[in-house]
Formats: C-alpha cells, sequence, structure tokens
C-alpha cells in the first residue's frame, strides 16, 4: 500500500508550530526564527520523509522564474495544436529563449480563456506568453489578472495592459505578390479557412501588387476530411490558376499533396507559395516557398518584451516584426516559358 504523503501541515502540528514557520524554514527563511526551532523542524522534515510540492515552493517565492506558453486548442487543430508545424516552431523557440533568460516554460493548450488565469495563478507565474487568443479573451484575461502577457497576433486596436507581438503580415502578403509577377503568374488563387485578422492582410499585400481581380480567395473547411472533399469538388477551378497563395505552409504542403496524388505537377501545372518557412517546407516535394518568420528573433523579443513589462519600462504595446520571402522550386517562371513559346 502506497505511503501517505506528509503535508507541511501534518510537520507543524507535530512540532507545535505554525505552518507559516515551518513553511519559513523550508524555504530559507530563517532570519527571525531561532537556531534551535530551525534545528528541530530540520530533522523532522528528514526524519518524515518530507517534500514539499512544487506549488508550495513557488507560491512562497516572490520570483518564480516561469513563463507560461498558453497556445489556443482552435477546432481547426482537430486536438493536435502541438504538431502543427508553426506552432511547433514557436514553443520550440520560446522553450530556447526562456532557458538563455534563467526561466523555466510551462506550456498549456486550452481554448478556454478563464483556464489561463488559473494557471498562472496556481504556479505564482511572472508572465504569460499567449498565441492563438482572440480579443476578447485577451481582454477578459487583462482584467482577471495582473502579470505581464505577449500575445502573438494578437489582432485588435491596441490595449493597454496587453503587448501585441506580430510581424508584417502586409508586407509578407506584398512580397508574395511582387514575386508571382516577376515570375509572370496573373492569376493568382488564395486559400484560406477564413478571410479575417492576419489571413486577409497577407491576401490584401498580395492583391495590392497584382491587382484586386488578379487574386482571389476560396475559402477551405477547417476540417481535413471536409477539404479533402473540397478539393475534389474544387479541383477544375484550382487549376484554373497558374499559382495558390496558401495562407499557412500547412495549407500549402497538404494541396501539394492531394495535387499529386492526382497526378497533378508542381511546379509544372500549378505553382504553389505558402507562409511560415515551417520546418517542412525544406522537407515537402518540392520545396516550398514561403514567407520566412524568425520564431527565435519572436521569442526572444517576447521574453525581453516581459521583462520590460515587469519592471515597468517598457511602453510599447505593439511590436511588428518583418518577414522576407525564401525562394524555393515550387513555383515555376512562366515568364521565360513564354518568351521561348
Amino acid at each position: 500500500m502506497e505511503k501517505e504523503r506528509i503535508r507541511m501541515s501534518d510537520i507543524a502540528q507535530e512540532l507545535g508550530l505554525s505552518t507559516a514557520t515551518v513553511s519559513n524554514v523550508i524555504h530559507g527563511k530563517t532570519k527571525k526564527i531561532s537556531d534551535e526551532t530551525v534545528r528541530r523542524v530540520q530533522e523532522l522534515i528528514e526524519k518524515r520523509g518530507y517534500m514539499p510540492n512544487m506549488a508550495e515552493i513557488l507560491l512562497a517565492q516572490n520570483n518564480s522564474r516561469i513563463i507560461g506558453v498558453v497556445v489556443n486548442d482552435h477546432e481547426k487543430y482537430e486536438g493536435h495544436v502541438l504538431e502543427d508545424g508553426f506552432i511547433a516552431a514557436s514553443v520550440n523557440a520560446l522553450s530556447r529563449e526562456t532557458d538563455l533568460a534563467g526561466y523555466f516554460m510551462m506550456v498549456k493548450v486550452t481554448a478556454k480563456w478563464d483556464e489561463i488565469a488559473r494557471f498562472a495563478s496556481m504556479w505564482n507565474m511572472e508572465g504569460l506568453v499567449l498565441i492563438g487568443y482572440c480579443e476578447q479573451d485577451c481582454k477578459k484575461l487583462r482584467a482577471s489578472m495582473h502579470i505581464p502577457f505577449v500575445v502573438y497576433d494578437g489582432y485588435f486596436e491596441e490595449a493597454q495592459g496587453i503587448c501585441n507581438l506580430t510581424i508584417d503580415n502586409y508586407d509578407g502578403g506584398c512580397q508574395v505578390g511582387r514575386y508571382l509577377k516577376r515570375m509572370g503568374h496573373q492569376r493568382i488563387l488564395c486559400i484560406a479557412d477564413n478571410a479575417i485578422c492576419m489571413d486577409a492582410e497577407r491576401m490584401k499585400g498580395c492583391a495590392a501588387v497584382l491587382g484586386e481581380s488578379s487574386v482571389v480567395l476560396m475559402q477551405i473547411p477547417m476540417q481535413e476530411k471536409e477539404r479533402r472533399q473540397f478539393y475534389k469538388e474544387k479541383k477544375a477551378e484550382i487549376l484554373s490558376y497558374t499559382a495558390v497563395f496558401a495562407v499557412s505552409d500547412f495549407y500549402a504542403v497538404e494541396l501539394i499533396r492531394f495535387l499529386q496524388e492526382n497526378n497533378i505537377r508542381v511546379p509544372e501545372d500549378i505553382s504553389i507559395v505558402g507562409f511560415d518557412d515551417s520546418p517542412l517546407c525544406k522537407y515537402s516535394l518540392p520545396a516550398l516557398t514561403t514567407v520566412r518568420q524568425d520564431a527565435q528573433a519572436r521569442a526572444q523579443a517576447a521574453i525581453q518584451l516581459l521583462q520590460k513589462m515587469k519592471s515597468g519600462t517598457e511602453e510599447r504595446i505593439a511590436v511588428k516584426l518583418p518577414v522576407f520571402l525564401v525562394e524555393r522550386s515550387s513555383v515555376k517562371n512562366i515568364l521565360n516559358q513564354r518568351k521561348s513559346e
């Protein structure tokens, strides 16, 4: 039978001391405690095999050195949000930067904003990085807790106390538009699961270069099974364009696979461009042309912003990082082809 866990209150009761006194000895706050009391507590702790739980330790400290990373478990990820290329790269980069800055990182996946405040309070966190949450969730969270937090890609008007760390989505779309134009493409299909926020900015940037009439949005289903059926039904329409700009690498690579399964060649029959430059881009066949956002630079900025917000030296509430196009082999130069014909 498993031995019952010894609690701090058990130690205090056996010695006739307050729980606060025992806690202070355990956590090294002994300036106002006699050497004899310290000795008694330490001896009984060793004798009883008491092990304080992490929550007790952290709640007793002014600085836990813990940064929480909370990811929205959105329905479109179908229960696999941490496997998404962008999310995985972001969390990996944050792990490295928190470690370099001398912090610990804890990760939570939830679609419920009200669980975030409890998570942060339970572990006495020094700050949070939120990925994938909307304006309403962020504002509710700001009103319910005092610790600083940074939002990745928050798409809302500037709000005091919320630091929005985003990228230049519009310029990313412009870079795609300029590149496709240079390669001779004039009819572009944009695929996205919505027509708002950062996806809309990416499409607007592309259309600003190529012209509104040259760029058409095809809104795709969020669920994979439904998307595959959708692509089957829309295959002829998709092939009426010379290039597809997918608002994420995941959708771009998924479309490449679908096309190849249907004997449609990329880029010979149609060109594909993605967005994010997640690791899978290098290994797709063909390698995916995409817009790169620097996950490590973003993570570094997030940790630095949290530190400055905590110390009260950071006044910015919106920070925008640059992006740049990475040219690979998924786009065909049809301009050269026309010249040779």
